[in-house]
């Protein structure tokens, strides 16, 4: 299992962002044929995707999602509208491209992989027991890494698959910002406010279990799922190459947490997708310092709520790279010549 310390060393040796792009990016998006500031928020997407490019010009043209399944054994508890095995039909249903997300992810010409990290063997009970040894916890993260590397792509959508995937990601939300269970823990697939309550308890006693850890990636461990630590896994390998990230749900937010309670910087190329309708996640946004592009309660996981932001992304560089400045423009137009 990676520690802390490994990350943050691993860290030290990546690259930051380009300054010089995201400056020449900033100045062609204050020089095309528009009243300044007309695309503002656009163009900020642009400037965001030119610093890890590192051109002044930035273009999306391989979109991509991974998603990773796999199964928690809190299901147990009853915290979940739906049973365990309904995480293996949408790992079918992905694979076979009948998915919301092939569908999201067709329409921007998103290519799409699922991966299986644990769908038909559930991680431990978290409300009682560590959810992952360190060992699969270890298999799972370089999972992550591994899906990264055999991955072409220019812009990084992480996804998810995994029933009572909400009540690890919310454990893990609350262990790393603290305070009132309650306001971590939603309705998830849509549970009734029975569930809801028993939700809650699970997670207090799983917080009330990991009271004396205070190493983020202890507590993820003990607390979060092999498809959540796996999107770490990716997380960091897209950091250490320098690929942005548009950030899914509440899910895929529970994993950059931890990371950024690791070293901030292992997040820098992330930006949000989305608010979705569980309530921690908007605390975890805030903690990450991160708005949203959309806010329109989605609450399905598979990378949807963030697929369906990067249009915006695509827009912002096209915006920019591909309007002409005025100099272009009126130094091209015919009868226009030097005085």
């Amino acid at each position: 299992m990676i520690s802390a310390d490994e990350l943050r060393r691993e860290f030290a040796s990546m690259s930051p962002p380009s300054e010089e792009a995201a400056a020449a990016a900033t100045q062609r998006a204050a020089s095309v044929l528009r009243p300044a500031g007309a695309l503002a928020q656009l163009d900020e997407l642009a400037v965001w995707v030119a610093g890890w490019q590192g051109t002044g010009e930035p273009i999306i043209e391989e979109p991509a999602v991974l998603v990773f399944a796999g199964d928690h054994g809190v299901a147990v508890e009853g915290v979940s509208a739906y049973p365990s095995d309904i995480t293996a039909a949408m790992l079918a249903a992905v694979e076979r491209g009948q998915a919301s997300i092939n569908a999201l992810a067709g329409a921007v010409g998103a290519s799409v992989r699922v991966i299986d990290v644990g769908v038909g063997s559930p991680t431990g009970n978290l409300r009682v027991e560590p959810a992952l040894t360190p060992e699969r916890f270890a298999v799972a993260f370089e999972a992550g890494r591994d899906a990264v590397r055999g991955t072409d792509t220019d812009l990084l959508v992480l996804g998810e698959l995994g029933i009572a995937n909400t009540t690890a990601a919310a454990a893990v939300t609350a262990a790393i910002i603290g305070g009132d269970v309650t306001g971590f823990v939603g309705r998830g697939t849509g549970i009734d406010d029975a569930g809801l309550a028993t939700k809650v308890a699970v997670v207090q006693d799983a917080l009330d279990r990991v009271a004396d850890v205070s190493d983020p990636l202890e507590l993820f461990r003990e607390l979060g799922g092999t498809e959540l630590v796996a999107m770490a896994g990716a997380m960091v390998e897209a950091r250490s190459r320098s690929i942005p990230i548009v950030l899914d749900g509440y899910i895929a937010t529970a994993p950059a947490l931890v990371l950024h309670a690791v070293e901030p910087g292992l997040v820098a190329n992330i930006r949000a997708g989305h608010r979705s309708a569980e309530p921690g996640h908007g605390l975890a946004l805030e903690r990450l310092g991160l708005d949203p592009m959309l806010s329109m309660e989605f609450r399905l996981g598979e990378g949807s709520g963030a697929m369906a932001a990067v249009p915006l992304v695509i827009l912002g560089c096209e915006v920019v790279s591909n309007v002409a400045t005025f100099d272009e423009f009126f130094g091209d137009a015919p009868g226009v010549t030097d005085s």
